[in-house]
């Protein structure tokens, strides 16, 4: 069995959704080494989540950015954490709901992903900054 880590750091991001697959992939070139496996793609923060969604329409992005903050709405009274400004409570809310992580099969040295499935970081601050990745591909 062969196993890769690596840790990256991403480029800020506006708040929203974005693509995200191509930087990963130009991170881990040793991916083309394993026939059979796994990817784990972990972000080393609670204000930011990684999803696997749609790529081929950039309004799709739109929408669930939409959706989210009519579910979590900025402003509410009775969140206490807000040291960080009015999205700090609800930046955190949505990565509890989408995730920190997400795995991804390899098949053939590539990312097993749908024909429109890609990575996505999703920046739930206005101003998230830098974000790090943890990437660890392992198998045969």
């Amino acid at each position: 069995m062969k196993i890769f880590q690596k840790q990256i750091k991403l480029p800020p991001y506006k708040r929203g959704f974005h693509l995200i697959t191509n930087i990963v992939l130009k991170n881990i070139p040793e991916i083309k080494e394993i026939h059979t496996g796994l990817a784990h793609i972990f972000i080393k923060h609670t204000s930011a989540s990684l999803t696997i969604n749609e790529n081929a329409d950039p309004t799709v992005g739109h929408d669930l950015e939409n959706f989210l903050n009519k579910v979590v709405p900025e402003n509410e009274p009775y969140f206490k954490h807000n040291y960080e400004g009015d999205d700090d409570m609800p930046a955190h809310i949505k990565n509890s709901i989408l995730g920190s992580s997400i795995q991804i099969p390899i098949t053939n040295g590539a990312l097993n992903l749908g024909t429109w499935q890609g990575v996505f970081l999703n920046e739930h601050r206005n101003n998230g900054g830098s974000r790090s990745l943890v990437i660890t591909i392992f198998g045969v």
